[in-house]
């Protein structure tokens, strides 16, 4: 069974899924209201899906999406260009005692959550279901 390098052991603590979220809602709060000096970044419309800390919250990957789903190498190029900035509004924002290493990787839960849709409307899955 491969391992899922986003999740060794008993899974996170409620410390890491707190801050995950706090991180998560300011980030999305940062990049809807447009506060980094990157007008590429600016006129883009991301969706930060989830974000997950390191057991030292050290380091946090934001789940993030492009509405519509187009331009998603683009967005991750943008946000990795301004990351510096993007750590340092989320530190002073947050309040922790130090600001986590920020990493972006594209949201794929939407994407499962269609192949799950379709594999449900599947006749044969459908019949099984009904059994």
């Amino acid at each position: 069974m491969a391992k899922n390098k986003f999740h060794d052991g008993p899974g996170p603590s409620q410390r890491q899924l707190r801050v995950g979220e706090l991180i998560r809602r300011t980030l999305s709060e940062v990049l809807a209201r447009g506060d980094v000096h990157d007008p590429a970044l600016n006129r883009m419309s991301i969706t930060v899906g989830e974000v997950r800390t390191s057991p030292d919250l050290k380091i946090a990957t934001a789940f993030v999406l492009p509405l519509g789903g187009k331009g998603q190498e683009d967005v991750l190029k943008l946000l990795a260009r301004n990351k510096s900035e993007l750590r340092r509004v989320i530190g002073k924002k947050v309040g922790l005692k130090f600001s986590p290493d920020l990493r972006f990787r594209l949201d794929e839960t939407f994407d499962q959550m269609d192949e799950s849709r379709r594999l449900f409307n599947q006749d044969e899955v459908r019949r099984d279901l009904d059994e």
